[in-house]
This record gives C-alpha cells, structure tokens and sequence, in this order.
C-alpha cells in the first residue's frame, strides 16, 4: 500500500470529479463523501461496533451506574443474569468500544488523505468538524446520556491531526505505550484500591476499640464512604438514585450534570484517554495496512481471529472467575482489570477479523448490509440509543424495574428496529439527519438532503467493489470511508 498522498498545490478543474473534490478557478474544495465512494467494510464494522455499544451501555441507562461491572448492585447476580454479565465480561466489555475508537481513528485518515491528495488544506475543515462533535457531545452529555463518547472523542481527536502522515509501524509503537500507560494506571490503582480498604478496616478496629483515629484515617474514611456509594451502594441508596433518574426532566438533568461535570472536569490527560488514544492510533495504523477495509488475505484474517480469541477468551474468562468467586470485590475486581488493555484488542481484532471474513466471502449480504448502513447512520443511531433509553427508563420510569437479562431484550428490540430502519432511510435520503446537520455545519454550507437532489449536484458514479482484492488497501488510501 503506498503511503499517504502529501500536500500539493491546487488544481484547478471546471468541473466536480467523483471523490467528492470539488475544483473551480481557483483553490480546490471539498465536499462530503459520495455514496459510490464508501467503503463498505468500514461501514459495517462501525455498525457492529455501534450496537455492540448499546449491549454494554443499557445497563447504564437502566439500572445504577454501579451495576455495571457489579451484578449484585442491581439486576439481578444470579441464573440468566449473572451468565449476561459473564459474557458481556468475556467478549463485549471494551471490546465494542475498541473498535469504535479504531474506527474514529481510521475517519482521521479518511477525511484528510481524501483532501489532501487533491490538493486541498484539510486544517480547517477538520477542527471545524471537531468543534462541533465537541458541541454535540456536551449537549448529549447533559441532555440524555452521562455515559456519552462524543466530547472525549472530540477532546483526542484535536491531537491526532499532526500524525496523519505518520508511518504504520510509529502508530503502533505509539498505540502500544498508550496501552502500557494505561495498564500502569490500572495497576497503581488496584494497589491504591487495596490501601483504602486496608486503612477503612484499620479506622474502624480502632473505633471499635475506642483509640482515636488520625485526621489522615478520617479524610481516608469519607473518601471510602463516597467511593462505597458510588460503586458499593445499599439497596436504599439504590432506590434512591432511581427515584432521581424516574423524577422528571430536571431532576434526571441534575443527576446526569453531577456525573458529567466529574467527567468533564478531569485534565486531557487523564488516563481514560490514553486508553481512547491508543485505540485510535491503533486505527490509524490498521487503515493504512488495510485491515479496516477487507483488504488483507483470508489466511491473515483468519490467524488473527484465531490468535486473538485463543489469547482473550481464556484471559477474560479467568478474570471474570475470579470477580465472580470474590462476590465482586471491588480489590479483586481491579486486580483482575490489570490485563484488560491488551486482552480487549486480541478480542476486538478477532471480532473485527471475523466480519471482514464474512464479508469477503459474501456471507449473510442482508445482515452486512444492514449492518453497514446502521454504519452510515452511526451518529444518529448513536443519539437515538439515548433517545429511546432515556423517554423509556427515565420520562417513562422503567429506570431500575428490568433485570440484567430484560435489558438484552430491550437490547435486542433496538438493534432490529435500526437494522430494518437504516436501510430504508438511507433509500430517499444521503445521510442520518444528524450526519446531514453535522457535515452542513463542518462544510459551512447546507448539503443536499434527498439523494435526488445530490444527484443533480454529483455526476454519477460507478459503484466500488467490496475491498477484497490486491489492490484494495490503495482504495481504502484514496477513497472515503464511513469515518467522514
């Protein structure tokens, strides 16, 4: 694959072409990716990934945030429920969002590479397009969904730019010491974790014993009781956070806001990002060696599905035994999170490996396709995610009344209505409604809605094949892809 297109002065053309440039008498512009221009692989990957995401975050929408990596917060921690979690644990926890991350990361190189080989300076565009993910991810933030990615990916994204010429082999490098950093934290704060309980234990035998308890064992305690709270809570303080969530908008609004301004608040470099940076490094380089596009051989794929289930599977597997035997021990639960990093990539490149499989073949074309066009739409899919969870737990009060395994069928209810629903839409119109109000604000210019009215703009195209051959990964180079 030939490395990525530099810089070069602007052509002039009296007419668009059919990658979206469009030149005049003077400097060359660009547009929005054309339909005929996407690469299909992309496309379904990132919808995979997106109702993957929905698999994990429903417990966040519809129980207590504790409840989460903690079954016996709320939902149910036995039988079917406990067996959900199980597998969530093994094969989806991080592994969805892996992917996403990869894939904002493979969009970096999308948007620019496709500018820039026509001669077209990208800076603006992309931190305009980036300002205003930023602007869409605190109002999702506050509005519906405390657990949203958007403002994060938004914050990152702002560092990626200066390495879109960066080579394969430094993208991972770099991809692997995020990793490493992150696996540092983890570890710190498992230990950090086992002191805080140890030194609790220790204020609470001396006030037993009637000794007093040091002004450093008092502030260690209140840390203690706050993170008990939070990630321990009894089942009253459960009801309670319920009756927020179920007590009208603006209580659910207050709830959300004093979630999010934890969030919101903590530096760019705290170390959730370097777990986001890693994974979208991690996509640069996979975009540029091919792998995002369906463009590697069967037997490549088929090792890495093979390598990374054999390696994740039974390491995630253990991790959750453990977790599991401890009646979820918040220690031992962070002790077992210390290989999470690197576990959650072998799986993610292996569930990646196994759908650029199917589509190579061209297995299950009704369910890849579906998949693909919840893809194209996955900014809208995404906020309905929050519409939908939030009218129905929240404005409804469903918040806290489904068991764990209920939540898979809500789930599951989901992902069919957007899986029928994507396709038809993308029919009559070019974009989601919100892909459409975010290109018209990142182009500065109302782009055309209805496909018959951008066919009146674009000169048709002759639609690309399924990346699958030799010559596939220079296609994923210079064509667009769902990340844009």
């Amino acid at each position: 694959m030939h490395s990525a297109s530099r810089p070069t002065l602007a052509r002039r053309a009296p007419v668009p072409d059919n990658s979206g440039i469009v030149t005049a008498a003077g400097p060359a512009t660009i547009t929005p990716v054309s339909r005929e221009d996407r690469i299909p692989a992309l496309d379904a990957l990132r919808g995979f990934a997106l109702l993957g995401i929905l698999l994990m975050n429903i417990s966040g929408f519809g129980l207590h945030m504790a409840a989460y990596s903690d079954p016996t917060v709320a939902g149910g921690a036995d039988g079917p429920n406990l067996w959900f979690w199980i597998t969530n644990h093994i094969l989806f926890d991080g592994k969805m969002r892996a992917l996403f991350s990869m894939l904002f990361g493979a969009g970096v190189l999308v948007l620019t590479e496709r500018g820039e080989s026509k001669g077209v300076s990208m800076a603006d565009i992309y931190y305009r397009r980036l300002f205003w993910l930023l602007v869409f991810g605190v109002l999702h933030a506050y509005l519906l969904w405390w657990g949203e990615i958007l403002y994060p990916y938004a914050l990152c994204g702002l560092f990626l730019y200066p390495f879109r010429h960066v080579r394969p082999k430094r993208l991972l490098i770099t991809a692997g010491i995020c990793l490493l950093l992150m696996t540092g934290f983890l570890v710190a704060d498992a230990f950090d974790k086992r002191d805080q309980f140890a030194k609790a234990a220790q204020a609470a035998r001396l006030r037993l014993e009637g000794k007093p308890v040091s002004d450093e064992l008092k502030k260690l305690e209140e840390k203690h009781a706050n993170f008990l709270k939070e990630n321990k809570p009894t089942p009253a303080q459960v009801k309670e956070d319920s009756a927020r969530w179920t007590g009208g908008f603006l209580s659910a609004l207050k709830r959300r806001a004093e979630i999010v301004i934890v969030w919101h608040g903590m530096p760019v470099y705290f170390p959730f990002n370097f777990d986001l940076f890693a994974m979208m490094f991690l996509g640069m380089a996979l975009f540029r060696l091919g792998v995002l596009s369906a463009a590697r051989s069967v037997k490549f794929y088929a090792v890495t599905a093979l390598v990374g289930y054999a390696s994740g599977i039974p390491l995630h597997a253990y991790t959750a035994s453990l977790i599991v035997k401890s009646g979820f021990d918040p220690v031992t639960s962070a002790f077992a999170f210390t290989p999470y990093e690197f576990g959650r990539v072998f799986l993610a490149l292996a569930h990646l490996s196994v759908l650029m499989l199917v589509m190579q073949a061209g297995l299950l074309r009704w369910l890849t396709s579906a998949l693909a066009a919840v893809g194209q739409m996955a900014f809208t899919n995404y906020v309905m995610h929050s519409v939908i969870c939030a009218t129905f737990f929240y404005t409804l009060g469903w918040h806290g009344k489904l068991q764990r395994i209920e939540l898979l069928y809500f789930t599951l209810a989901i992902w069919t209505f957007q899986l029928m629903a994507s396709p038809l839409w993308l029919r009559a119109f070019r974009f989601g409604p919100l892909e459409w109000l975010w290109r018209s604000l990142t182009y500065w210019k109302r782009q055309p809605f209805l496909l018959a009215a951008a066919a009146a703009v674009e000169p048709p195209a002759e639609p690309e094949p399924l990346a699958s051959e030799p010559a596939a990964a220079e296609l994923a180079s210079d064509t667009a892809a769902a990340g844009e």
